[in-house]
C-alpha cells in the first residue's frame, strides 16, 4: 500500500507544519533546490518552545555546538536555484518513520517533533545526518527516549496542540497551502481566495455607484449569452472598471437584474492571496484549479471577477506554457464558469492581446472616462458617505470644483478617480484642521525656535569677541516680532476654530428641526440667526487668512490641487481676473520698450483663460521675433512668474542642439528597441512632470525641419506622443518660440524713429524672411510677435531694473541698502553699444563693473554692513562707493 504525501503531511501537528513551511521559505531565500532535513531542524530549533528543545535539555546536548553545526550545514548546501524543485527524500522518510512511532508506539493521531527526533535517531541513514550536525546526539539513550518521551517533553506546547488537533489540521494540506496556525478544514478555496461582492452589497458595505447604467446593462447582456459570456473591461486606470463590477453586485443584491442572475454570487478573486506563500512549483496552479473547480461545481451560480486579469498571464510559469491563464481557458471554453476580467489598455495589449486563444474567450467592453457632468453626478452619490466618514459638510460648489480642477490640472489621471481622491483629501484636511495647528502657525513657531537658538550662539560668540552687538540686537527684534506674530495667529486660530464649532452646531440644529417633522418657526429663526452671526464673525476673523474652514469649499479644493501640482490655483481662483487684467502693466514693468507685442500677447492669453479659445490647443503659441537682447527670453520668465506662480515653472529648450533629424528622439524619447527607450524625452518628461508651465523653444530657426514638423500636433491638438506611446498633454502650457530671423531688417527699419513702421507693417516686412526659415504650415500655427530694437530711454529703465535686483540682494544677504545717482545710469548706458547684443551688454557691464566692486566692498566690511546705506557713484569714468552710514530708524 502506498501512503500519499498529502496523508503524511496532514498528520503533522501545528508545530511541525509551521516549521516545515518556514523551512520551505528558508530554502527559497537561500537559493537551494530541495527542502532538506537540515532546513527543517534549523527552523524547529529557532522556535520558542517545542519537544526538540525539551529533548536537547534533558540529554544535555551542547547548544553552541548544535547551532554551529546547523549554520555550517546550511552553508554547504548547493545554492543559486531560482525555484524549489521538491522536498528531499530524507524529509518524506523522516515523516513516514515518525508516523509509525507516533501511531503504533505512542497511540497518537498526529506527529510531534519528539516523534520526529525519535524516528531520525532510530534510522541509520537519517541518524548520520543529525549526528553530523552535533555528535552529542550519539549519546542519547534511545530506549529511554522511546519509553519516557511523554515525561521528557512535559510542558511542551505540542501536548496541547495534539489535544486540539482534530479541529486545527487540514489533512489534505501541503506546506505553503495554509499559513502558520493552519485554517479550519471546512474553509473552502472560494472563501479563502475570493471576496463575495454581492454579500458586501447586501450588507451596505459598498460605496454607492451611479452613472454606469449603460455599461452594467451591456455587461449583463454579455453574461446572459450562451457562449463567449465573459466580459473583459478595458480602460485607463481610474475610469471606474472595478466600480462597474461593484455596480453589478449592487444590482444583483437589489434584484435589479434578470431572473437568470438574481441568485448569482459575484466573487472577486484575490490573485495576491492566491500566490502568497505558493513557493513550491505547482502550488499556485493547484490553488487556482481548486477555485475554478469549486466555482463550477457550486450549487449557487458563481461569477468570478478577476481584477488586473493580465497578472494571470505568466503567473505560475512562463507565459503561454504553464501559466495560470492556460488553466482558465478550458473552463471558459466549456462554459463551466463565467468570468469578468478587468485590465488597462496598455496591459491588454502587452499581455492578453498577444494570446488570441485567451482573447476570444472574452468579450471586450470599453470603459471610457466620464465627462465632467457625469463625473459630478457620480461624486454626488458619494457625498453622504464622505460627510459621515469625515464629519464635515461638502458644498455643491466644492463638488463641481473637484471635478473641474482635477480634470484641468491633473491630466495624468482619469475621472472619476482623481476627483474622488481630491474630494476625499479635502474632507480629511478640513476635518484635521479643527484639531491640529495650521502649517503657518507651526512654521512661525519653528522660525522663532531657530532664531532663539541662533541668539544663544551669537551671545556666546559675542562674549568671546567673535560677534557684534548689532547682530544680537537684530536677532532679539526678530524673536520679538515672531513671538508677537505667533501669539496673534494662535489666538486667531482658536477664535476661528470656536466659531466653526458653533457654525457646525447651528447647522446640525437646523437639520434636526426639519428631521423632526414639525418645524418650530421660532426655534428655526433663532438657529438661522445664530448661524448668520457666526458665519459673519468667521468671515471677519479669517479675512485674508482662513485657518479653519466650516465646510469643504472651492478654496480648500483649490489649495490641494495647488499642493499637488505646484500651480497657485488657490490664489488664482480669487485673483485670476485681476491678474489677467493687470498682465500688460505687469509685463511692461519688466520688459521695456515692447508694449505693442506685450499687449497682443496678454489679449491672447486672456482669451484662452476665458474659455473662448479652442480647448484642444495650448493656452497660446507665440513666436517672438526680433534682435538679440530686446526682452524675448525675459518675456517667458515674466509670464511664468505672473501666470504660473514662479520662474521655476519655465521649461527652456535650446533648439540649436537639435539640428540633426535624429535629435527628434531626444525631445520625445527613443522608440522601442533603441538605446534610451523608457528614459523619456527632454521635452515630454519635463511637461509630464510640470504640465502647467511656460515652454520656451529658444532659437527655433536653428532646429532641423523634422523638429518643426514634430510640433504640428502640439500646436493643433495640444498633445505629443512620446517614445513609449503615451500622449503628453500640452493644453495647460503657453509655448513661446524665439527667433532672430529678420533681425537685420528690423534694425534697419528702426534706424529712424520717425519713419519706424507700426506692428502690422513690420509683420508684413519680415514675412518673406520668415518664409525662408520656416514652412508656411509652421508659421500658420503660431502667433508672430515682432520685438523692436531698444531706444536709449528704454536702456536706462533696463539698467535701473537690474540695479534694483542687485539692491534687493544686498538687502537680503547683508541687511544694507544700496543707492545710486542718475549719473551711474547714464554712464552705464553710454558704455554699452546695443546694436548686436541689446540689453545683455548692460547686464554684463553691471555684473563686471558694479557687482564685482560691491562684492569686494562686502568682504572688506562684512561685520559692519548691517542697517547701513551704501551710496554708489561715478567720477571720471570710475565707479566708487561713498562712506556708509546708518539707516535712519523710523
Amino acid at each position: 500500500m502506498t501512503i500519499t504525501r498529502e496523508s503524511l503531511f496532514g498528520r503533522l501537528d501545528i508545530t511541525l507544519f509551521s516549521s516545515i513551511e518556514s523551512a520551505t521559505t528558508l530554502c527559497k531565500l537561500r537559493g537551494n533546490s530541495y527542502v532538506e532535513l537540515v532546513h527543517w531542524i534549523n527552523q524547529l530549533w529557532n522556535q520558542e518552545d517545542n519537544d526538540v528543545k525539551h529533548i536537547v535539555r534533558h540529554f544535555h546536548i551542547d547548544v553552541e555546538k548544535l547551532e554551529r553545526g546547523l549554520s555550517q550545514a546550511l552553508l554547504r548546501l548547493p545554492a543559486g536555484a531560482t525555484s524549489i524543485s521538491d522536498f528531499s527524500y530524507h524529509i518524506e522518510l523522516a515523516i513516514e518513520r515518525a508516523w509509525i512511532h507516533a501511531s503504533l508506539e505512542h497511540q497518537e493521531n498526529h506527529i510531534r517533533s519528539g516523534h520526529l527526533i525519535q524516528a531520525i535517531l532510530m534510522n541509520t541513514e537519517l541518524r548520520r545526518i543529525i549526528t553530523a550536525l552535533c555528535e552529542d546526539f550519539n549519546g542519547i539513550d534511545l530506549n529511554e527516549l522511546s519509553r519516557d518521551l511523554n515525561f521528557i517533553t512535559r510542558g511542551s506546547p505540542e501536548a496541547e496542540q495534539i489535544a486540539n488537533a482534530p479541529s486545527q489540521v487540514n489533512a489534505g494540506a501541503l506546506p505553503g497551502e495554509v499559513n502558520g496556525a493552519m485554517k479550519a478544514s471546512h474553509n473552502s478555496s472560494l472563501s479563502q481566495f475570493t471576496t463575495d461582492l454581492t454579500a458586501l452589497a447586501r450588507e451596505g458595505k459598498m460605496d454607492p455607484i451611479s452613472g454606469r447604467g449603460q455599461e452594467i446593462t451591456t455587461m449583463i447582456d454579455i453574461l446572459l449569452r450562451r457562449r463567449q459570456n465573459n466580459p473583459l473591461l478595458a480602460g485607463d486606470a481610474g475610469v471606474g472598471k472595478t466600480a462597474v463590477v461593484e455596480g453589478l453586485a449592487q444590482a444583483i443584491a437589489g434584484g435589479d437584474v434578470p431572473p437568470a442572475l438574481q441568485q448569482v454570487r459575484l466573487l472577486a478573486l484575490d490573485v495576491i492571496a492566491l500566490s502568497a506563500g505558493a513557493s513550491m512549483k505547482g502550488e499556485f496552479e493547484a490553488r487556482l484549479k481548486a477555485v475554478l473547480d469549486e466555482a463550477s461545481g457550486s450549487d449557487q451560480p458563481v461569477i468570478l471577477f478577476i481584477d488586473e486579469v493580465h497578472t494571470l498571464v505568466g503567473a505560475g510559469g512562463n507565459a503561454g506554457t504553464g501559466d495560470a491563464a492556460n488553466l482558465l481557458k478550458p473552463a471558459l471554453a466549456r462554459g463551466q464558469i463565467r468570468c469578468i476580467g478587468a485590465t488597462t489598455w496598455s496591459e491588454f495589449k502587452r499581455h492578453i492581446e498577444k494570446d488570441p486563444a485567451l482573447t476570444r474567450r472574452f468579450q471586450l467592453l470599453q470603459i471610457e472616462e466620464p465627462d465632467e457632468d457625469s463625473a459630478t453626478a457620480m461624486l454626488r452619490r458619494l457625498v453622504p458617505v464622505l460627510e459621515k466618514h469625515h464629519d464635515v459638510w461638502i458644498t455643491s460648489e466644492a463638488l463641481k470644483a473637484a471635478v473641474k480642477l482635477s480634470h484641468r490640472y491633473i491630466p495624468a489621471r482619469q475621472l472619476p478617480d482623481k476627483a474622488i481622491s481630491l474630494l476625499d483629501t479635502a474632507c480629511a484636511r478640513v476635518s484635521v484642521a479643527k484639531f491640529a495647528q495650521p502649517d503657518e502657525l507651526q512654521r512661525l513657531s519653528w522660525q522663532r525656535e531657530a532664531a532663539e537658538a541662533e541668539l544663544i550662539a551669537e551671545e556666546k560668540a559675542c562674549q568671546l569677541g567673535q560677534s557684534d552687538l548689532a547682530k544680537i540686537e537684530h536677532l532679539r527684534q526678530k524673536i520679538e516680532q515672531l513671538s508677537f506674530k505667533t501669539e496673534s495667529l494662535n489666538l486667531n486660530w482658536q477664535s476661528q476654530r470656536d466659531c466653526v464649532t458653533r457654525i457646525t452646531d447651528s447647522r446640525q440644529k437646523i437639520l434636526q428641526l426639519f428631521d423632526a417633522g414639525s418645524v418650530q418657526e421660532m426655534e428655526l429663526a433663532q438657529a438661522r440667526h445664530e448661524l448668520d452671526l457666526n458665519e459673519q464673525l468667521l468671515r471677519e476673523l479669517s479675512e485674508g487668512n482662513a485657518l479653519v474652514q466650516p465646510e469643504v469649499n472651492t478654496e480648500v479644493i483649490a489649495r490641494i490641487v495647488s499642493d499637488w501640482t505646484g500651480v497657485p490655483i488657490g490664489e488664482m481662483l480669487k485673483d485670476e481676473v485681476r491678474t489677467l487684467k493687470e498682465l500688460p502693466a505687469r509685463l511692461n514693468t519688466r520688459i521695456i520698450g515692447q508694449s505693442e507685442a506685450l499687449e497682443q500677447l496678454s489679449e491672447n492669453i486672456l482669451t484662452a483663460r476665458s474659455g473662448l479659445a479652442d480647448p484642444r490647443k495650448p493656452q497660446g503659441v507665440f513666436m517672438l521675433v526680433g534682435p538679440s537682447g530686446v526682452g524675448k527670453t525675459e518675456t517667458a520668465l515674466a509670464i511664468a512668474a505672473n501666470i504660473y506662480g514662479g520662474e521655476e515653472n519655465l521649461i527652456t529648450i535650446n533648439m540649436s542642439e537639435y539640428q540633426e533629424p535624429h535629435s527628434v528622439s531626444s525631445l520625445k524619447g527613443s522608440p522601442p528597441g533603441y538605446v534610451g527607450y523608457g528614459e523619456g524625452g527632454v521635452l515630454t518628461e519635463a511637461v509630464r512632470r510640470k504640465p502647467y508651465s511656460v515652454i520656451l523653444l529658444d532659437e527655433i530657426e536653428k532646429a532641423h525641419s523634422d523638429i518643426h514638423e514634430l510640433f504640428y500636433q502640439v500646436f493643433d491638438k495640444g498633445q505629443m506622443e512620446d517614445g513609449e506611446g503615451r500622449f503628453i498633454d500640452f493644453k495647460n502650457t503657453i509655448i513661446l518660440l524665439t527667433s532672430n530671423v529678420g533681425s537685420e531688417l528690423i534694425n534697419t527699419l528702426f534706424l529712424d524713429e520717425e519713419t519706424a513702421p507700426d506692428t502690422t507693417a513690420l509683420l508684413t516686412a519680415i514675412q518673406p524672411e520668415l518664409l525662408k526659415a520656416f514652412p508656411a504650415a509652421f508659421l500658420g500655427r503660431v502667433t508672430i510677435l515682432p520685438y523692436r530694437p531698444l531706444p536709449e530711454a528704454s536702456l536706462k529703465d533696463i539698467a535701473n531694473i537690474h540695479l534694483q535686483r542687485v539692491q534687493l540682494r544686498m538687502q537680503e544677504q547683508h541687511g544694507c541698502e544700496l543707492r545710486w545717482n542718475e549719473s551711474v545710469i547714464t554712464h552705464v548706458v553710454g558704455q554699452c553699444p546695443v546694436a548686436e547684443t541689446g540689453a545683455r551688454m548692460i547686464i554684463r557691464y553691471i555684473e563686471k563693473n558694479i557687482t564685482s566692486l560691491l562684492g569686494r566692498y562686502v568682504f572688506d566690511n562684512d561685520k559692519t554692513l548691517q542697517s547701513r546705506v551704501i551710496m554708489l557713484d561715478v567720477k571720471d569714468g570710475l565707479f566708487f562707493i561713498d562712506e556708509y552710514k546708518e539707516v535712519e530708524r523710523i
